[in-house]
């Protein structure tokens, strides 16, 4: 009796948490839907709005770009426009990071804000899965059991999905001083999400084979590639 009652409990927690999951996913769809039906030129007014508020933000606190670099609004507003790029599927054209690090010399800060950054990323790859799994979930296309175990891996694979991300665009670099003569570096860096998902794909197909399950037929379904 207490097992029956247990796997009814089971049952009923993944239904709730698949239930959630799907009501997440199809706002997240609902937003990139509207963004999707903006013109071009209302991105690029968008972003170079947004661009020329958070420039005058960052020169206020100092930020600043190396001799011959773009200037920082223009430098944002590239990395803001990046981001408002979707696929047909909706997902995003390129996964956008940022970090910023302090070292002794610049491009110590520099090599450990970008790591952070593919950190960063990382967990954004992450989320990005974790949502086209549990909308497999909400189709019914996959077993709430199997989505579990699936988004289990993939969560537990962040350092390793880091770790596989290859060649980045760098689209925003700049820098402060601080008083002792330390420098503050601050990257954004983006990556192509088709590029992102094949990274992931191989380190989650690594991680399901060592885990013994055989679960890689589902992992091709939503990630294709």
């Amino acid at each position: 009796m207490k097992k029956l009652l247990l796997l009814v409990a089971t049952v009923v927690a993944s239904l709730c948490v698949a239930s959630a999951a799907s009501d997440d996913y199809k706002e997240l769809m609902k937003e990139r839907k509207e963004m999707r039906k903006l013109t071009k030129s209302q991105l690029n007014e968008r972003a170079s709005k947004d661009a020329k508020k958070d420039a005058k933000k960052y020169e206020k606190e100092g930020w600043t770009v190396s001799p011959g670099a773009l200037p920082l609004v223009k430098q944002l507003d590239r990395s803001y426009n990046m981001q408002m790029e979707f696929n047909e599927d909706l997902t995003p054209k390129y996964i956008v990071a940022n970090a910023q690090s302090i070292g002794e010399n610049y491009d110590g800060a520099k090599m450990q804000a970008m790591e952070l950054a593919k950190q960063e990323l990382a967990g954004k790859i992450q989320t990005e899965i974790t949502a086209l799994v549990e909308n497999t979930v909400a189709n019914k296309q996959l077993a709430a059991e199997e989505a579990a175990s699936m988004v289990q891996t993939v969560s537990a694979s962040k350092n390793l999905i880091s770790q596989k991300i290859g060649r980045v665009l760098t689209v925003v670099e700049c820098y402060r001083s601080a008083q002792n003569k330390n420098k503050e570096v601050l990257v954004y860096i983006a990556y192509d999400i088709n590029n992102a998902f094949r990274d992931a794909k191989q380190v989650i197909r690594e991680e399901l084979e060592k885990k013994g399950e055989n679960l890689q037929g589902q992992l091709d379904k939503f990630l294709g590639l």
